[in-house]
């Protein structure tokens, strides 16, 4: 048994770092979406301003409140990644809006404009050879890179199916 221990982590020293270049390839391909899902870009583009507030029947949140929540929690994702001082907002508050619309179309296209700049970051960041996917955080309690963009895609996926629903429910899906 300490043979194959040994042979094991000898396996895992001599690993390069590119050795994860597939699994780093997928993992791309699934924060982006459009493969077995609609991607959070297609799910958010071209949203009517006059539908942004809207709660349609048997649905719980606008699109504001959602972009605004997929935004919030995404860059907790992502500065959790990265920034070991990096302190989250309250849960379950700190990561929804206080209100159900957009004070404007600038702070739509701010929030919308953060969810693609932050996912590209995360994309970055996963990307990176340097960056090891398995490596615990020093500062958590045992995430890996790994984890945290298997989690940030999983919450994507599920709020742009979200964002679909409502799209539907509005009449405005095009896809």
């Amino acid at each position: 048994m300490a043979k194959v221990k040994s042979a094991n982590r000898a396996k895992q020293a001599r690993q390069t770092p590119d050795s994860s270049a597939s699994l780093r390839k997928h993992l791309v391909e699934l924060l982006k979406g459009g493969e077995a899902h609609v991607g959070i870009s297609d799910a958010l583009a071209d949203f009517p301003a006059d539908k942004r507030a809207t709660v349609a029947q048997g649905l719980p949140h606008t699109a504001w409140q959602l972009v605004e929540h997929i935004r919030i929690a995404q860059w907790d994702i992502l500065e959790f990644s990265r920034n070991a001082k990096h302190v989250s907002p309250d849960f379950p508050d700190g990561y929804w809006p206080k209100v159900s619309a957009s004070p404007d179309d600038a702070a739509w296209r701010k929030s919308v404009d953060a969810v693609q700049n932050d996912l590209r970051a995360m994309i970055d960041l996963v990307s990176d050879p340097r960056v090891g996917l398995y490596a615990t955080f020093p500062w958590g309690d045992g995430q890996t890179l790994l984890r945290e963009a298997l989690l940030l895609a999983d919450h994507n996926a599920y709020h742009a199916g979200q964002m679909v629903d409502l799209r539907r429910a509005l009449g405005i899906w095009k896809k």
